[in-house]
């Protein structure tokens, strides 16, 4: 006699057969089958205060991982809240599968209880979307959301499964193979005519993006900058790529319009683009005249943008073309150029280093990020949540390994950095987690610091304590002048840490922060530091990115 199985076992057999781990969510009543059928699976469920951290969790676990991060909600409003963390994951291409109950399919035509047509809700911010009508038809449609969601470009996929679908028996069957997309090799003529570029170019400009992360392309990019001598720099989403200590390294690329001068754009003679998405910084704040001839290195042909629309294209796999483009200026004896932006480089590197270590308190970001630095090994992992400390760590924090610094600028959600770094310290167990967080990102999700205690994970959850809006306050400086409907108050944070079991540490003085930031780490738990920083130096930094300019 053949095996029966309900629909729900079908799904958890077929995310067993490509090794999910864990599937982060709420138990509700229209989910329960599946929660139910992940009790004696190999994967472990974690539950979450909210769905949105639940989200959250999947999404930066995709992206540091590269495969793809699972959740789940009940039907209505658990759904609902899962739309947040899907859109990051959407447009930080993170590769993600979320699964949301359903009503039964005898009540899904007609105007029900909780009942919005969820396929349809989320089509617009997945790569897939799709209802399980018929129980048969689970493992395709389990195994096509996860071909798309790990297909270039990565991004969510989502599954509305109905109560009684769940529910229904079905012949036990194997899941099906979900294969890898085939990576395209790019043409040999795109390597040679990028090769002339290359060697034609007297100062070339190298601008590196989220995609030679996902590519796993850190070796091959580094090798090519060695071979060509040029500078670079990278986008939020690809710090680390290439270390920050590298010596060709300039600034970060992300901020305002005042970059096309602090990165050296307006004085290269070719930019090439390495795994650049439009989506991390808009192409019209660098390339705003549209002078520079662009190389553009990808898996995928270039978005149709005024601003980007590159001369040459390499389209095919970015570690493979790198490799083939670096041995072919070999072959032609190419000599690195000269390091034309040296003197930009200094000048960056002197404001970097200003105030790192001013006693000033409350702390200025700079001091903090360096203190910070100190107490973290090279693979650790930085968590951004986002805020006006995002805009700090992508510009100040020095980032020595791939996908060690976790910054959220394509779709830039708030209340990502707590729920990110349970997400990180569950795919690298043996590493130092730290969430990074404004006062408001923090609250945003602090509930799951329940999450978080009960799974006995060791993160730092650092909370730049300003008391507001801080990133929101800049802009209205810098536009009007002035700020205005920012502040807040706070609970006293400490307390609030340990009224949850976990440890909480104030931080009183700049001299005393690195110290505090060493038993927080070390503290085996939980810990919460409250760090009052100093936001004054925000209007700093952009009057000194400004005056940052190029010479020859």
């Amino acid at each position: 006699m053949s095996e029966k199985i309900r629909g729900a076992d079908m799904v958890v057999r077929c995310l067993e057969a490509v090794d999910v781990q864990y599937v982060f969510g709420i138990p509700g009543e229209e989910n329960l089958a599946l929660v139910d059928a992940l009790r004696g699976s190999s994967i472990q469920f974690v539950t979450t205060r909210h769905e949105q951290g639940a989200a959250f969790m999947a999404d930066v676990y995709g992206r540091l991982t590269g495969k793809a991060g699972v959740c789940t909600a009940t039907l209505g409003p658990g759904a609902t809240n899962l739309i947040t963390g899907i859109a990051d994951a959407y447009l930080d291409r993170a590769p993600m599968l979320a699964i949301a109950g359903q009503g039964a399919t005898h009540r899904l035509h007609k105007e029900s209880h909780q009942i919005i047509d969820l396929a349809q809700l989320f089509a617009p911010i997945t790569k897939y979307s799709a209802r399980i009508n018929e129980v048969e038809a689970i493992a395709e449609i389990i195994a096509d959301s996860l071909v798309q969601a790990s297909a270039h470009k990565p991004g969510p996929a989502f599954i509305e499964f109905p109560e009684n679908i769940a529910d229904a028996e079905i012949e036990a069957q194997e899941a099906l193979d979900v294969p890898r997309s085939a990576t395209p090799v790019a043409p040999q003529d795109s390597i040679a005519a990028a090769r002339a570029a290359v060697q034609k170019a007297r100062r070339p400009l190298i601008l590196i993006g989220n995609g030679a992360v996902r590519a796993g392309a850190a070796g091959e990019v580094a090798a090519f900058i060695d071979a060509l001598g040029a500078p670079f720099t990278t986008t939020f989403m690809a710090k680390g790529t290439v270390s920050d200590a590298h010596p060709l390294r300039l600034a970060t690329t992300g901020l305002s319009e005042n970059e096309h001068a602090t990165c050296g754009f307006d004085q290269a003679d070719l930019v090439i683009a390495i795994g650049y998405d439009l989506v991390e910084y808009d192409p019209g704040q660098w390339h705003r005249d549209a002078q520079q001839p662009i190389l553009h290195i990808d898996v995928s042909p270039a978005e149709v943008d005024r601003h980007y629309s590159p001369d040459l294209s390499v389209v095919g796999d970015i570690a493979e073309s790198l490799l083939r483009l670096t041995a072919a200026l070999h072959s032609a004896g190419h000599q690195p150029v000269q390091d034309w932006a040296a003197a930009l480089r200094d000048r960056i590197r002197q404001y970097e280093i200003d105030s790192a270590t001013s006693d000033a308190f409350p702390i200025k970001p700079q001091r903090l990020l360096h203190d910070l630095r100190q107490i973290m090994g090279d693979d650790d992992i930085l968590i951004s949540d986002v805020g006006a400390h995002k805009v700090w760590i992508a510009h100040q924090w020095r980032s020595l390994s791939p996908n060690t610094c976790i910054i959220s600028n394509g779709f830039a959600a708030m209340g990502i950095g707590l729920p990110g770094a349970i997400a990180a310290k569950l795919a690298y167990p043996e590493r130092t987690v730290v969430a990074a967080t404004g006062d408001a990102g923090f609250m945003m999700n602090a509930q799951e610091l329940e999450t978080a205690l009960r799974l006995g994970l060791a993160i730092v959850v650092l909370i730049w304590n300003d008391g507001g809006y801080g990133l929101i306050e800049w802009h209205q400086e810098r536009r009007f002048g002035y700020s205005n409907d920012v502040a807040f108050g706070n609970p006293d944070f400490v307390a609030l840490a340990q009224s949850f079991g976990a440890k909480g540490f104030r931080v009183k003085s700049a001299g005393d922060f690195e110290s505090t930031l060493r038993q927080a780490a070390e503290c085996g738990t939980v810990a919460i530091v409250d760090c009052p920083v100093d936001y004054s130096e925000n209007l700093r930094l952009t009057e000194r990115l400004g005056r940052l300019t190029c010479t020859n």
